[in-house]
């Protein structure tokens, strides 16, 4: 796909996707979710992507749904769409499930408002950091709307249920700072340190760390917020020691450790990742 909407970039093995819609507040639009589902299918299939930073062009991170169409935005049939009740899919769900399907780490640059769905798509990234002067809202039911990108599950996990109420119910826009003390995320800097902190971060996992072992660290934590009892951590987190302590990275990790030098991890997420990856079954939509 040659992409329109966003920006896609990849320098010292960290790739930067940038929403790319300036003079629309990077409102999101059916072709910008097309774009991130292919870029992250792209980023995954590139070993030399170590770790992903998402943020916004101009002034905004994303200002939500693009509402140009106007009071029938949302009526699928108003507006001669395909999808019947229960066959229709939304498009913020189908781009957070495949952030939540990443084998790369995912940090959220957020350089200005993020609103309504570009605050829900930033919920299964790993890692927000703010602008001080971003502004975030879950507006939806000031829209006559619900939560979507799958957010009824990603939010609550992130700051609790009760914060996760507030927000929802009122549907107000609330600063940076009030974002950073009910920790939907977790720093806020001047506009100018936004993109060095989170890449410098980025660095720090891409230099110092195995492929494998983010990928596969990334999906046993956040998999195991939906497991029943910490049994089921137990099995995976022992599959997981089992099988990636016998290759290479695991052999170079402790020769490093006592050689007193940076480790060179060989492993390619794309190609290396142990036999029972994945562990889960694909959840069909029905």
């Amino acid at each position: 796909m040659a992409y329109q909407e966003i920006i896609y970039q990849v320098a010292d093995r960290v790739l930067t996707i940038t929403l790319n819609r300036p003079d629309k507040l990077n409102a999101f639009t059916q072709r910008m979710l097309q774009e991130l589902i292919e870029a992250f299918d792209q980023a995954d299939a590139d070993d030399n992507v170590r770790a992903v930073i998402v943020t916004g062009a101009g002034r905004a991170f994303c200002a939500g749904a693009d509402l140009s169409s106007g009071g029938n935005t949302f009526d699928r049939a108003a507006r001669g769409l395909p999808g019947e009740k229960g066959t229709w899919r939304d498009g913020g769900g189908r781009v957070s499930l495949r952030i939540f399907e990443s084998k790369k780490p995912v940090i959220a640059a957020i350089n200005g408002p993020a609103v309504g769905v570009g605050v829900t798509m930033t919920l299964p990234m790993d890692i927000r950091i703010a602008s001080d002067t971003a502004r975030f809202g879950l507006v939806f039911t000031r829209r006559g709307l619900v939560p979507e990108a799958c957010s009824s599950w990603f939010l609550p996990r992130i700051v609790g249920i009760a914060q996760a109420l507030e927000w929802v119910y009122s549907g107000r826009v609330f600063p940076a700072a009030e974002a950073l003390a009910g920790r939907l995320v977790s720093k806020v800097v001047a506009p100018d340190q936004l993109l060095p902190t989170a890449q410098a971060l980025a660095r720090e996992i891409a230099d110092n760390t195995s492929a494998v072992s983010v990928a596969l660290s990334r999906q046993m934590l956040w998999r195991m917020l939906g497991a029943d009892h910490p049994m089921e951590a137990h099995k995976v987190d022992s599959r997981g020691i089992a099988a990636m302590g016998k290759l290479p990275d695991a052999y170079e990790g402790v020769a490093s450790f006592l050689e007193k030098r940076p480790a060179k991890f060989t492993l390619r997420p794309s190609r290396d990742m142990p036999d029972f990856y994945p562990w889960w079954q694909d959840r069909p939509f029905e």
